[in-house]
């Protein structure tokens, strides 16, 4: 194995691997509005041929738009490791009646559209996936929420689930990866592992959104694997913290109008 450093820099950490690359994160590019389908595929051919990218979640609710967001990023970077969203696992369109096989048709999509949804190793970098969902974790819903949150009516679920089943069904897919040891590790969900990753600045009517944010026993598996970098999406609050040695990144590209939170470009997470 070369030897490699690893370094701080303001905008990224660096590391040698024996040849170039990059990595990059983004969530939440629903590509359902045509602006965010414009950012797409204006995003350059030959920039980031050598580099990889981390996809954490809600691309698009449509299997076809899926496919299509997969097949262009393929032709950008070398590498495309993903997990799925919320939205992602809607089922108000299509054929699909079940978000549990939702689940299973869009890991059809990636697999055969050669994006990652399992760890993956490059040399002394390992990136990890970690599955998740929502369990209350963070606070109980209000009304206003269990009347308003889109999930409850486009989300269907065998009747024996409620959200803590859901989320232990996802989280249980994590558990094998948590063994994984490597000079280097990046894990990325789309869910929140702590809810002190949002800032004090979101105002009291936004707060009532923590419930639904994500689980504490993502953050219980993270402990377990102890990655450099966690990457996660869902809040649409861009942020790079640092909690108990990792950095957490939250890079949403978001709805249209989210100019204020959101960046609307590529972060670089790793760079040589």
């Amino acid at each position: 194995m070369p030897k490699f450093t690893f370094t701080f820099t303001s905008t990224c950490r660096a590391f040698r691997i024996g040849k170039p690359v990059r990595v990059f994160a983004i969530s939440d590019i629903h590509i359902d509005f045509k602006e965010n389908k414009q950012w797409l595929h204006n995003l350059s051919q030959t920039d980031y041929k050598a580099d990889m990218l981390i996809l954490a979640g809600d691309v698009s609710d449509s299997p076809q738009l899926l496919e299509e967001a997969f097949q262009e990023l393929k032709k950008r970077f070398s590498e495309v490791l993903y997990v799925n969203g919320n939205h992602d696992l809607w089922v108000r369109r299509g054929k699909e009646k079940s978000s549990l096989r939702k689940f299973c048709h869009l890991k059809k999509i990636a697999r055969d559209q050669g994006i990652r949804m399992k760890p993956s190793h490059f040399g002394p970098l390992s990136v990890v996936p970690l599955f998740g969902w929502y369990d209350y974790s963070f606070g109980h819903p209000s009304a206003d929420i269990l009347r308003r949150w889109a999930d409850y009516s486009f989300c269907k679920w065998p009747d024996n689930f409620d959200e803590a089943k859901i989320t232990r069904y996802f989280i249980s897919m994590n558990e094998t990866a948590l063994t994984i040891r490597n000079q280097h590790v990046i894990s990325f969900s789309h869910f929140l592992p702590r809810i002190d990753l949002m800032p004090i600045y979101i105002p009291p009517k936004k707060r009532q959104l923590y419930p639904v944010l994500g689980s504490a026993l993502l953050e219980q598996q993270i402990r377990k694997l102890a990655p450099q970098i966690h990457i996660y999406g869902h809040s649409h609050v861009n942020r790079q913290v640092f909690k108990e040695n990792t950095l957490y990144v939250n890079n949403a590209f978001g709805y249209p109008y989210e100019t204020r939170i959101t960046a609307k470009k590529l972060y670089c997470v790793l760079d040589v």
